[in-house]
């Protein structure tokens, strides 16, 4: 926004000489602007119907050099009341100056505006690149750099998706808690979470996609999606657990009966995602991290549900089992020993 000022030419009106020939500053300028600027007149209704406006201007060739503005005829009255032309440059001085330039301010400091738009690469990149380079320059005491715009807008975006993704981990949480009545339960169910975070970075990494703000909102989908599979693990083996069934007796018959409902759910995710991570239709591509984070993060973490949380839940229950059953043996009163009759007084 530091721009230089631009060329102007100040029509300085000698008021005295202009008096003298009954000329006001306001005629002047009246005089001069139609010839210099041009002045709308009239219209013109053209053959096809449209109006057009008759503008009156000096031509081209008479106003080039600042000596041919100070030809311009002022007509005043003479003597006697007869009419007179008069050159402008008898009455006024031209001067060459240059316009005022405008101060910009931001919260009552000065500033200076460097934009530029980014082409053939990310725009978070580029921004990125920029903070590290005003990082590294050594400013003049009072002066420093503020980035804005797009990066702005990203940064903050960027904040607000990872509380948003903070505030999800502890409401599934809070409401798996109260659905199956445990504070262990769900760690092993929310332990698909990170598990899908493998498949996002390598889908996002093969497809040669970034991690911006449509892929944190794919990853925040998965965690819908990634936990109700661990939910029907868990639930089945809790209703086997009810029917008398042993702790692994009750996983093996969870994933066995729910295996099939949960590579159909996954397959019929992976392939309504395709249209969007393939970036079809206009302004897909933009969009296409988004599915594609949702498809990797959804292959992995059905694969690995399948093997880690059963192995969380044996260890989870198997502990909460141990504690059970000490808590049973040790709950008597201890009894006091017998006293030898030799010992009795």
């Amino acid at each position: 926004s530091e721009k230089a000022a631009n060329p102007t030419l100040a029509i300085r009106v000698n008021r005295d000489l202009a008096s003298d020939l009954g000329l006001s500053v306001g005629q002047v300028a009246a005089a001069a602007r139609p010839l210099i600027a041009g002045d709308a007149v009239s219209t013109w209704l053209a053959p096809d119907g449209q109006n057009y406006d008759v503008s009156v201007r000096l031509a081209a060739r008479d106003r080039r050099a600042v000596a041919d503005l100070g030809e311009l005829p002022l007509l005043t009255s003479g003597a006697g009341g007869a009419a007179r032309v008069v050159p402008l440059r008898q009455v006024a001085e031209l001067v060459p100056t240059s316009s005022p330039k405008a101060i910009e301010r931001l919260d009552l400091q000065r500033m200076v505006t460097l934009s530029a738009n980014v082409e053939g690469r990310p725009a978070g990149d580029a921004g990125n690149e920029v903070t590290a380079l005003t990082k590294q320059m050594e400013l003049p005491p009072g002066y420093r750099f503020h980035v804005g715009g797009s990066t702005q807008d990203m940064q903050e975006s960027f904040t607000y998706a990872v509380m948003a993704m903070g505030m999800a981990v502890i409401f599934i949480y809070l409401i798996l808690a109260s659905q199956f009545g445990s504070f262990l339960q769900p760690v092993a169910i929310m332990a698909s979470l990170p598990l899908s975070l493998i498949g996002v970075f390598l889908a996002l990494l093969v497809t040669g996609s970034t991690l911006n703000i449509f892929s944190i909102i794919g990853f925040i989908m998965l965690m819908g999606l990634v936990t109700k599979n661990a939910i029907l693990l868990v639930d089945f083996a809790n209703q086997g657990r009810r029917e008398g069934l042993g702790l692994a007796e009750a996983i093996a018959a969870a994933g066995q009966v729910r295996l099939r409902p949960i590579l159909m759910t996954t397959a019929a995710m992976i392939f309504g995602m395709l249209p969007l991570a393939l970036g079809l239709g206009e302004g897909g591509e933009g969009n296409a991290t988004m599915g594609r984070a949702i498809i990797g993060g959804v292959i992995t973490s059905t694969l690995l549900t399948l093997v880690v949380v059963p192995v969380i839940y044996s260890y989870i229950e198997g502990r909460a089992a141990g504690r059970s059953k000490l808590a049973r043996g040790g709950g008597g009163a201890l009894a006091p020993a017998a006293v030898p009759s030799d010992k009795l007084v």
